[in-house]
């Protein structure tokens, strides 16, 4: 595999599973040095093992785990050249906006919004020194559409990382740091899967709306990640990446 990241340092958040193990894996694969921070010591450290990585157990919604985290991979590394914002939530209990309850609303606020807030506050003055960097922001394809079975808080969040990555990737363009939110379609991971298995009638009517006709798989993904964090993205910053399965273009699907 080309080595678009021979000598970079990669630092993921929520690489413990999902689509942040699949991103750990790809740009590892392709040379980076890989640093994951996740709430889950056994299966953090078991990522980063695997890929002959390092592993720093992290609150993403704490600023000073975070910034820890950034601090401790550039003493470590020397740098931080990548920043894959990824880690989040959708529980169960984010739901429509007339039964979903303020604390729910609040704890995926914090987890999927404050937290890319918090990774880019940390992370973009080492990239600054450095006069460089890629950032990408897990936002989702419900930032930019609606959907009638909803997950208020989650979507909300996702707009906002969206709105987010668009201005910060138009406030750093001149310092040659780019920032882009990655916006999937359903992805088979265990969040996912989790969801659906307790509402298959609700995976059914998401499944319908997809016109290639299944979710997508986690190295999917993470193919799309290592485009946006790598030099082949250089004229790519304050975009909304879409990596759906073709929903967000559909009026109508494939029989």
């Amino acid at each position: 595999m080309v080595q678009r990241f021979e000598g970079r340092v990669a630092v993921i958040t929520g690489g413990a599973s999902g689509i942040g193990l699949a991103s750990a894996r790809r740009l590892a694969s392709e040379g980076a040095k890989v640093v994951i921070g996740d709430l889950t010591p056994d299966s953090g450290k078991a990522a980063a093992d695997e890929i002959g990585g390092a592993f720093i157990q992290t609150d993403v919604t704490d600023a000073e785990q975070v910034e820890n985290l950034f601090h401790s991979t550039v003493e470590q590394f020397g740098s931080v050249d990548v920043a894959f914002n990824n880690a989040g939530i959708s529980p169960p209990e984010d739901d429509s906006i007339l039964t979903t309850g303020i604390e729910a609303w609040e704890r995926v606020q914090r987890v999927n919004l404050t937290s890319v807030y918090l990774c880019c506050k940390a992370v973009l003055p080492h990239m600054q020194r450095q006069g460089r960097g890629s950032i990408v922001n897990t936002a989702s394809f419900v930032a930019v559409m609606g959907a009638a079975t909803s997950q208020i808080s989650y979507t909300a969040s996702k707009g906002g990382v969206l709105a987010m990555s668009r201005e910060l990737g138009i406030q750093f363009a001149r310092e040659n740091i780019r920032v882009n939110a990655l916006c999937p379609g359903p992805v088979n991971t265990p969040l996912l899967k989790e969801l659906f298995a307790k509402d298959p009638e609700r995976a059914a009517r998401r499944l319908v709306h997809v016109p290639v006709g299944r979710f997508a798989e986690p190295e999917e993904i993470a193919a799309a990640v290592a485009f946006l964090a790598s030099d082949d993205a250089s004229f790519i910053t304050a975009s909304q990446f879409l990596v759906d399965g073709g929903i967000s273009g559909a009026y109508v699907t494939p029989l």
